[in-house]
C-alpha cells in the first residue's frame, strides 16, 4: 500500500521535473530571441529536448525492468 502511494509520487515528481525544464528552456529561449542569439537560443532549446528526452529513456528503463519482474522473464 506504501509503495503505491510512492509511485504515483514519483509520477508527479517526474512531471514536474520535465515541466521545470520547460519552463527553464522557455525563458531562456525567450531571453536570447530578443537579444539577437538566436543560434544560442536553438542550442539551449535543442539541450532542453536532450535532457527531457535521457529522463524519458530512464523511466522506459525502469518500465521494462518492471515489466520484467513481474512476469519473471
Amino acid at each position: 500500500m506504501i509503495e503505491e502511494k510512492r509511485e504515483c509520487g514519483l509520477n508527479a515528481d517526474l512531471i514536474f521535473q520535465i515541466a521545470g525544464i520547460g519552463i527553464i528552456v522557455a525563458v531562456l529561449n525567450q531571453l536570447l530571441v530578443r537579444s539577437g542569439r538566436e543560434e544560442q537560443a536553438l542550442l539551449t532549446t535543442i539541450a532542453g529536448l536532450i535532457v527531457v528526452l535521457f529522463i524519458i529513456v530512464q523511466q522506459i528503463g525502469n518500465l521494462f525492468d518492471t515489466v520484467k519482474t513481474i512476469f519473471n522473464l
